[in-house]
């Protein structure tokens, strides 16, 4: 009985793998696949004045990606400064047209607080996407702390 058993469990078990892998396969090189933003903080801690290097990094999707492509970038530090980034492109060709997969900015925090930094990829008017990381500012010499 139990070498009738095993066989049939065995084909099972490639079967499932093999469906499992072509689910994979057409969900994840698809049109359809979002690229996802993944925001980071160099260095993420310090002490007022702090200067740090925010960094959003576009991962995976398509390069052509119609929704990121050409699209204004917006940084809200989370202190009442924000600043946006606008860029002329040629106009959108599925298959040529080339998204920007990362964008860099440098910022001083002058005051100590904990700081949600929020990076906004819109097309005119709408959100497609978004990504934030938090920064902590420690008091520094200024502030009479150490």
């Amino acid at each position: 009985m139990r070498t009738s058993a095993a066989p049939f469990s065995w084909v099972l078990g490639i079967g499932a793998c093999v469906a499992v892998i072509a689910a994979l396969g057409a969900t994840g090189s698809g049109k359809d696949n979002k690229p996802s933003i993944a925001v980071k903080a160099s260095p993420a801690v310090g002490f007022a004045p702090m200067r740090i290097v925010l960094t959003a990094d576009i991962n995976g999707g398509p390069d052509d990606y119609e929704q990121f492509y050409c699209a204004s970038a917006e940084w809200d530090m989370g202190d009442g400064n924000k600043s946006e980034q606008n860029t002329d492109c040629d106009p959108y060709e599925p298959g040529k047209s080339q998204i920007k997969r990362r964008y860099v900015k440098e910022q001083v925090f002058q005051i100590p607080g904990d700081f949600r930094v929020l990076f906004i990829l819109k097309q005119k008017d709408k959100v497609v996407a978004t990504g934030r990381t938090t920064i902590r500012v420690r008091p520094g010499l200024h502030d009479g702390g150490n």
